[in-house]
């Protein structure tokens, strides 16, 4: 009787453990209507600020005696909802005169922490280079409702493919999917999902399952760190069902997510792919080598 109880105490301890372990995986960061937010620009030596006004959340740019500020780049702020109900939130970013449109629209999913705010200039670097860039928040980040969970997730990055080839200034080019880190993981699963909808995809430091990452980042408890984590739809296995273009992008000195995982998605992976390993940090691919990964997107897309 004793021993069935201490069992019975064990897998009570493992179930509720597992609960809150996987919901490290979410570092959900919300934001406030009507907020005000300064940035200073350490080269130009001065301060641009940003007003999020009205319902649809729309960052309006101005200097600091309150004048239109041209930030070389226009936003669309945009409400649409997820198959859960939850109201998804997303900046569509486009390049203004001076930058020649490259004919390529990217739904961009960025990693569990942060939000459109905060991740914004990882979108930039691509606008800057003739992209059109969809930067979405997925539920419980930014100004989107609802909790962040791995269905919603799915169903989030669903929605946003499925709103953005919607629009008229996205049909007649051609779309991709860039995921980094945990978006990059799901990126997979959406890329798979919709392969109609799109004509190729970009990994940069995306794990190759929510168990893998966990064993990585919880080495210090061993295979209990793969016990805990719950697994639906890992990278690896999801990339097996997509059948378009693939560039994977993955960098030796990331601490985060090692090159390992992305030459197991890499493996998994279907023709026509192609790896690019890189330098720098996690997911900063963006900042250092944006002109080569433009030229790679491009040459995938055969443009």
């Amino acid at each position: 009787m004793m021993k069935l109880r201490a069992a019975a105490t064990v897998i009570l301890l493992v179930v509720f453990s597992s609960c809150g372990f996987n919901k490290r995986f979410y570092a959900a960061d919300k934001l406030q209507p009507d907020m005000v937010v300064a940035l200073f620009n350490d080269v130009k030596s001065d301060t641009t600020f940003v007003h999020i006004e009205g319902a649809n959340f729309q960052p309006v740019f101005t200097d600091s005696k309150h004048n239109p500020k041209d930030m070389g780049f226009t936003i669309e702020s945009v409400v649409f909802k997820s198959e859960s109900g939850n109201q998804l939130n997303g900046w569509f970013f486009k390049p203004e005169a001076g930058v020649t449109p490259n004919g390529i629209t990217m739904l961009f999913l960025h990693g569990n922490a942060g939000n459109v705010f905060s991740q914004m200039q990882g979108a930039l670097f691509f606008v800057k280079r003739g992209f059109q860039v969809f930067l979405v928040d997925y539920s419980g980040y930014g100004f989107s409702t609802g909790k962040s969970t791995r269905e919603h997730f799915i169903q989030d990055g669903d929605a946003a493919i499925q709103y953005m080839v919607t629009r008229p200034d996205v049909k007649n080019t051609k779309v991709i999917i860039y995921g980094q880190s945990l978006g990059g993981h799901l990126s997979a699963t959406v890329a798979a999902r919709n392969e109609k909808l799109i004509d190729g995809l970009v990994m940069e430091g995306a794990p190759s399952s929510y168990k893998d990452i966990a064993a990585y980042q919880f080495r210090a408890i061993g295979p209990l760190a793969r016990l805990l984590t719950k697994e639906k739809s890992p990278a690896y296995k999801s990339i097996e069902h997509f059948h378009k273009p693939l560039l994977t992008i993955y960098s030796t000195e990331d601490k985060a997510v090692p090159m390992r995982m992305g030459r197991k998605i890499y493996a998994h992976a279907n023709q026509p792919k192609s790896f690019y390993e890189v330098k720098f940090p996690h997911i900063r691919a963006p900042e250092h080598y944006a002109d080569s990964i433009t030229y790679k997107i491009k040459t995938m897309l055969g443009k």
